[in-house]
């Protein structure tokens, strides 16, 4: 079985109140650039970076996960090695519906979560 692969530290999501007043400050504010911008339920899912920047920063509205989001090329393989190792990660690899990729959740040893999304490379 392959070794879980973490390529990147891929966005950090922090929770905002309006994501559209949240888009104003750090696009327009700070000079950030607007990577992504696309539907996500009920809200957006929006990320946004420092220009030239590698690591994004997601706005996102409440009830959706916040914390960090590391990639992967291949999430079930990723999946299955940290469960192997013993890592708290959850039963299953969740899949959505549309455009969102394959994910799920692990814990660090103090509980701290972390996403492991897969690339769309």
């Amino acid at each position: 079985m392959p070794e879980a692969r973490i390529t990147e530290v891929g966005t950090v999501g922090i929770p905002v109140t309006d994501q559209q007043r949240a888009v104003d400050f750090y696009v327009g504010t700070l000079g950030f650039e607007k990577r992504r911008d696309m539907p996500f339920g009920q809200a957006r899912w929006i990320e946004v970076a420092p220009p030239g920047a590698a690591t994004t920063i997601a706005l996102v509205p409440a009830g959706v996960p916040t914390g960090i989001r590391l990639t992967t090329q291949d999430a079930d393989a990723a999946h299955a090695d940290l469960r192997e190792r013993g890592v708290d990660t959850d039963p299953e690899v969740m899949r959505m519906q549309g455009v969102v990729p394959p994910m799920f959740c692990l814990r660090d040893p103090d509980g701290n979560s972390l996403i492991l999304v897969e690339s769309a490379q």
